[in-house]
């Protein structure tokens, strides 16, 4: 067996393993509750939300990448600031100040045309996201406080300012008591390639050269070592000269940066308006995309799109009898049980090559 086809294999046992346990899951909760469907009905719920009569469905696609194109942003900003040994649980909030900021740029209807008011409204929102996520660096460096609780308070800071911001100046002028604001001007919005395939092409290929930029700076750069070695050691890292401080900031402004461009996207093409919860917990959603895939961030894509199908299906769930929180259920299942599995596999290897260690040690010897 070749090398590659070895590393391949310990690499794809963990998903094998988790999948089998969701499929034993499924087995029991068919068996033991009143619920009639069963895995292959699952599967068959996953297929049905992206196909239409047994083909796939160009508008049911377009839906799965419309939630996609945020994730894989939000996903790819994570891998950054995990690489560097950081937490970002504020990721929900940068995405809030993306939007935040999006809003506002849009609100102040500088220009009727599309091509200056869109990438100024996207500007906005990765300035919005890199600031609010510099909050957290801050009170990291120089205050102590850790990027987890941090991260958290800034989320419901981030929170309640939209709220705000909805029964205040951004509230529709016909209305008493909003839930949602005012809607966002046409010329700051995007729009779909076509009313079949409701998805941005500006904001698809901004996802798209994310993923590329971010896994080549990570895996070819310099930069990518300098967060490999913060993350693994920073007082190591700080010996051997490595700016630390600096990096992790660095890696917290990027992140929020992406985080803010989902956000904006949410905003400015999805819903068109801001809600009180317009983020639809795709920062926590990306959080759990990340630790399935470790840091290696070529694997966000794909990845992040199981995910989106996972969320997708709910809606056909229903029709199964089955909650359409059982999507929870599973995403949550796929990522522990493959952790689990990765560190049985992973000490189960540790244990063999120390044992190869040992049956070497007498050999050396005896060749003295």
């Amino acid at each position: 067996m070749s090398k590659f086809l070895r590393q391949t294999l310990w690499t794809a046992l963990p998903f094998v393993g988790a999948l089998l346990m969701i499929v034993i899951f499924l087995l029991l909760l068919q068996q033991f509750t009143a619920v009639e469907a069963g895995p292959l009905d699952v599967l068959e719920a996953f297929w049905k939300s992206i196909s239409s009569r047994g083909e796939l469905s160009l508008r049911k696609i377009g839906n799965v990448i419309e939630f996609w194109i945020p994730l894989v942003l939000v996903s790819m900003g994570l891998v950054v600031t995990f690489r560097a040994g950081l937490w970002n649980i504020g990721i929900e909030g940068q995405m809030i100040f993306g939007g935040i900021f999006a809003t506002g740029m849009a609100f102040l209807r500088i220009s009727d045309s599309p091509l200056v008011m869109v990438p100024l409204v996207i500007l906005s929102a990765m300035l919005g996201g890199a600031l609010w996520a510099l909050l957290v660096g801050l009170l990291k460096t120089k205050f102590g406080v850790n990027e987890i609780f941090g991260g958290v308070a800034l989320n419901a800071i981030a929170s309640q300012i939209t709220l705000q911001l909805i029964a205040g100046p951004w509230r529709p002028p016909d209305s008493d008591k909003a839930q949602y604001s005012d809607d966002i001007p046409g010329a700051s919005m995007l729009h779909g390639i076509s009313p079949d395939f409701d998805v941005s092409l500006v904001a698809l290929i901004i996802a798209i050269a994310a993923i590329v930029l971010v896994v080549l700076a990570l895996n070819g750069t310099r930069w990518g070592l300098n967060l490999k070695a913060t993350g693994r050691n920073p007082r190591s890292a700080l010996l051997l000269g490595v700016p630390v401080t600096a990096t992790s900031l660095g890696a917290l402004a990027l992140c929020g940066a992406l985080a803010g461009i989902g956000g904006a996207h949410r905003v400015i093409f999805t819903e068109g308006q801001v809600a009180g919860q317009f983020t639809g917990g795709i920062g926590f959603i990306g959080l759990l995309v990340v630790l399935l895939v470790g840091m290696r961030g070529a694997w966000v894509p794909l990845v992040a799109l199981l995910f989106t199908i996972i969320l997708n299906a709910g809606t056909q769930l229903q029709f199964i009898n089955l909650d359409s929180s059982l999507t929870g259920v599973l995403q949550g299942m796929l990522v522990l049980m493959v952790m689990l599995f990765s560190g049985l596999r992973d000490r189960w290897q540790l244990q063999q090559s120390r044992k190869v260690k040992i049956a070497a040690t007498p050999q050396a010897e005896g060749a003295d």
